[in-house]
Parts: structure tokens; C-alpha cells; sequence
């Protein structure tokens, strides 16, 4: 099969003359002698919900911590809110002032409160005072449901609890994008729940998100567009209702039938 077979889940131009907040273009990545990600072009506009899909391995994952230079790319641009991410440390500074990220493993600094987990960045980064970060950080954890998590540390609280608190110390930077890096693939079932509610929520309100993620349903739900990764290329990307109802894609068919299963 070749990326011609897919033609018909290619994403069209968009009509409204709006410009894209993220473009990459011709993006190449090598881990030594494997090529990673091959060529990948794409767009991300202001207040979209995008879904990242594929088989482990597929690029997915190196691609969207590229967006946040946590991977450098090889070749190829990528520009994020008119800032161009690349070696230079300002740039790099700016986009991550603008960017928040949300790993697979909470990442939450244990000798640290709650509290103090949300209000570091913004005190360090953004000269915000404490009395106002904790202010704004008690807002966050209403949203998301912690308040009363506040002055615990990250081994008190449970793992969806723990990924919760970093939703909301992303947040807490105030960004223009979250990115979300298979945020519940860590987690107990019984906890997955939680926090796709909390991102479910987050979309609603017009956050822009890029979401790396194995939960068909919630790309079903809350997607303006699903993309699919296939050995580090874009395979095909449309509409959720466009992606899940097409029957013609061999391979496509195979993944969601191995994620159903």
C-alpha cells in the first residue's frame, strides 16, 4: 500500500483564510541509522483538538516533543505562533513560554507540594508573586478537581490524581497549545476516566491540543481531526466521523481492530 491509497483521509485547505498557529514542513528525524520521521508536513490551528494515532514505533511520540524541542528535528522548519524552532535558545525560550506538555509519566517534582508543583513555573519564569500563583493555582485545581490536594506531596495522591496536577501545572503557564503525550497509557483503568474528562473539558473550552493517545473513544468525542502515523509518516488525516467510518484502508482497519481488541 502507498500513501496514494489514502488520498481520499488527506486533510483539504481550509477555506477560511486563517492562519495555522504550528506548521511543520518536511520535518526528517534519525536515531542513527533509523529514520524516524520521514518528510512530515502538517498544520495545527487555533482552539483545535488534533488526535495523534498509530502503532508503537510509528513516529507519534518524536514527533510531538519535536514541537517542543525536546527532540531536535534534522531537517525541515518547524514554526510555532510565527517563531521559528530551532537552535536558538530565545526562540526556544519563547515557544516553551507558550507551549505547555504533559508526559506519559506525570513528571512531578516530589519533594514539592501540589501547590508548589503548579506555582514554580510561573513564579520563576513569568515573575508572578506567590500569593498571585497560588491564587491562579487554586482556580486550576478547582478545574480539575484537586483543590483539596493542595499541601500534599505527589506520593500522597493516586496516579490519575498525580496526572491531573500536571494538566494543571501546564496550565498554570497560561499556553497557547497543551500537548499531550499518551497522558493516560500510565495509568489503572479505573483512573483513565478522570483525567480524559479533565482534557475533555479543556477542549471545550477552546484549548488548542495536539493529543499523542491510544483512547479511540476520546478522539471519537472530542477530535477535529485525527491523524495517523505509519513507520514516520502521515498515513492519512480527516474528521473523526471522516477516519472511523473509512473501510477501504487495509492497514487502517488492522490498526483499529488491534486497538479494539
Amino acid at each position: 500500500m502507498n500513501l496514494a491509497d489514502t488520498a481520499q483521509l488527506r486533510r483539504a485547505p481550509r477555506s477560511d483564510g486563517k492562519e495555522p498557529l504550528i506548521v511543520a514542513q518536511n520535518i526528517n528525524k534519525h536515531f542513527g541509522k533509523f529514520h524516524v520521521i520521514k518528510d512530515v508536513s502538517t498544520e495545527f490551528y487555533q482552539g483545535e483538538v488534533a488526535v495523534i494515532i498509530g502503532a508503537s514505533g510509528s513516529g507519534k511520540s518524536t514527533f510531538l516533543r519535536m514541537l517542543n524541542r525536546l527532540e531536535t528535528h534534522d531537517a525541515g522548519r518547524i514554526v510555532i505562533d510565527g517563531i521559528e524552532l530551532n537552535a536558538d535558545l530565545k526562540h526556544i525560550d519563547a515557544v516553551r513560554r507558550e507551549v505547555g506538555m504533559v508526559f506519559q509519566s506525570f513528571n512531578l517534582f516530589p519533594h514539592l507540594t501540589v501547590m508548589d508543583n503548579i506555582t514554580l513555573a510561573p513564579r520563576r519564569l513569568r515573575n508572578v508573586t506567590r500569593a498571585q500563583a497560588e491564587e491562579a493555582a487554586l482556580v486550576l485545581l478547582a478545574k480539575v478537581g484537586l483543590v483539596e490536594q493542595a499541601r500534599k506531596y505527589p506520593h500522597q495522591i493516586s496516579g490519575g490524581q498525580a496526572q491531573r496536577v500536571a494538566i494543571a501545572r501546564a496550565l498554570a503557564m497560561q499556553p497557547k497549545v497543551m500537548l499531550f503525550d499518551e497522558p493516560t497509557s500510565a495509568l489503572d483503568p479505573e483512573m483513565i476516566k478522570e483525567v480524559l474528562d479533565v482534557m475533555k473539558d479543556l477542549a471545550r473550552s477552546g484549548m488548542t491540543m495536539i493529543v499523542v493517545t491510544h483512547e479511540m473513544g476520546f478522539a471519537r468525542e472530542v477530535a477535529d481531526r485525527v491523524v495517523f502515523f505509519e513507520k514516520g509518516q502521515i498515513l492519512a488525516e480527516a474528521p473523526p466521523e471522516e477516519f472511523f467510518g473509512n473501510s477501504r484502508n487495509e492497514r487502517i482497519r488492522a490498526f483499529l481492530g488491534q486497538i479494539a481488541n
